[in-house]
């Protein structure tokens, strides 16, 4: 089962079972990926479907922040309901130290001597980690690695 087919399934799920919050995050994933299919004029596969969840996550962090300076809790606390719902569909993220070690392998592989060459780690590290890594805080390992070097 495709992982869209799995978002829809566990939307009828939500929707049998009177879920309004679960329900709502599904459907804005739903639509996210049809505006994208409708857009592209293609069917998205999963990896393209993880990176829209990515993308929603990190737009909906944004929200909460700024919804929590705004001293908005109640709308700040929705879009952690919703963040933690879409992060259900996502592989499981690394840890530190397999972060760690996934960027010591791509500078050493890249060649990597200096903070120019940041964008080789950077492109071999996103291909390695593909939707189980934050890329900020990939960036700032690699950063911190290419400064020691």
């Amino acid at each position: 089962m495709s992982l869209k087919e799995q978002i829809q399934s566990d939307s009828n799920a939500a929707l049998k079972a009177g879920d309004k919050p679960r329900l709502a995050a599904l459907r804005l994933i739903l639509a996210a990926i049809k505006q994208q299919e409708v857009d592209t004029r293609t069917v998205l596969d999963d990896a393209t479907v993880l990176a829209l969840i990515g993308k929603m996550i990190k737009k909906g962090r944004d929200a909460a922040d700024q919804f929590a300076a705004g001293g908005r809790e109640d709308l700040a606390a929705k879009e952690s309901a919703e963040i933690a719902c879409f992060e259900t569909y996502l592989p499981k993220q690394l840890d530190a130290a397999e972060l760690e070690a996934l960027v010591a392998d791509a500078v050493a592989r890249t060649g990597a001597r200096t903070p120019q060459d940041m964008g080789k780690v950077m492109a071999a590290v996103k291909i390695a980690a593909a939707g189980r890594a934050d890329m900020s805080a990939v960036s700032a390992l690699v950063k911190s690695a290419l400064a020691n070097s």
